[in-house]
């Protein structure tokens, strides 16, 4: 593929949406480690949205993207379990929001037949940090009582699915009844709307003033309302800074209450043999339907700027997706 071009989107300096262009670039070469992807769905993750908002691309023209699901075209000499013709979904720090792309091959996941293109794009990095969050580092088990901060977003909605599937109860914060109904259907036994209530009075009022074991955020500017919604000895799991917002915390009280706070990046997790497997086997319940990887809504490719904005703006529930 050396030498040929490719419709991306690429941005230059951070800032809002509308700093992405959609243009023709060099299409990547394969690695030899790697393989070649025709890219058939791309998701928007989270942190797409927060590095073009802030973060300067790693150079001129930079391609963005974390996710991105397609075919196989070419494959590096040094790979041997990958093969021209399959469907694979892939993870990478850049370069999904683009026709082609380029990536490791243990960033990748063969895509189970039944499961839609779209979806298999959306799960790994949302149910892979969710499980990650949940089991590696949470150590969540049946019959304990778990608090999802952003339970509509993607890794809340999928920390729902799985927590409910362990036999825990779940509690949520939504924005919203709409949202609570929804979240409702994925198993979700209670939902805090914090714009009306106190989060952490609430979750005194569902757990008969106990706390809960264990909290899952994904919000960051929501940390202290979780470890005060933590029971004694109870554990939290810092997952990302969806909210934007400074992160100082007094963690005293957390130290007298014997809690534990737990981070989790999942960039440096996801090639793991053990976290590798775990989304393996997502992709296929998710296959089979008994994992649900909702996509709220479609677009182009050429049309970047606007699924950006979309994302950023509207009380999304699943995934945005482009598709080139």
């Amino acid at each position: 593929m050396e030498g040929k071009t490719m419709k991306a989107a690429y941005y230059e300096v951070p800032g809002g949406p509308e700093v992405l262009s959609y243009t023709e670039v060099e299409t990547p070469v394969c690695p030899e480690d790697g393989v070649l992807l025709r890219v058939e769905a791309i998701s928007i993750e989270g942190g797409d949205l927060i590095n073009r908002a802030t973060a300067a691309p790693q150079a001129a023209g930079h391609v963005p993207g974390y996710a991105a699901a397609g075919e196989i075209v070419e494959v590096g000499a040094k790979v041997r379990d990958r093969f021209i013709g399959q469907k694979v979904t892939s993870f990478d720090m850049g370069g999904s929001h683009a026709e082609m792309r380029a990536v490791k091959a243990s960033r990748t996941w063969i895509v189970p037949d039944g499961l839609q293109m779209a979806a298999a794009a959306a799960l790994p990095i949302s149910f892979g940090t969710a499980h990650h969050s949940l089991f590696a580092r949470g150590n969540l088990v049946e019959g304990e009582t778990l608090l999802v901060q952003g339970g509509a977003g993607s890794v809340g909605l999928a920390a729902i699915q799985l927590a409910h599937r362990a036999g825990s109860k779940v509690l949520a914060t939504v924005s919203g009844a709409d949202r609570a109904a929804r979240l409702r259907a994925y198993g979700l036994d209670a939902a805090i709307d914090h714009r009306s209530e106190d989060v952490t009075a609430a979750v005194m009022r569902l757990t008969d003033g106990r706390g809960v074991d264990l909290v899952v955020d994904p919000v960051g500017s929501t940390l202290a309302g979780s470890l005060a919604a933590l029971r004694p000895e109870g554990r939290l799991v810092f997952v990302g800074n969806a909210g934007r917002a400074s992160l100082d915390l007094d963690l005293w009280p957390a130290l007298q209450a014997n809690q534990t706070l737990l981070g989790v990046f999942m960039g440096s997790q996801l090639e793991k043999p053990d976290v590798h497997r775990t989304v393996d086997d997502m992709l296929r319940l998710a296959a089979t339907g008994e994992l649900e990887v909702p996509i709220d809504r479609r677009f182009s490719l050429c049309e970047v700027a606007a699924a950006h904005a979309y994302a950023e703006g509207n009380a999304i529930l699943g995934r945005v997706v482009l598709v080139p």
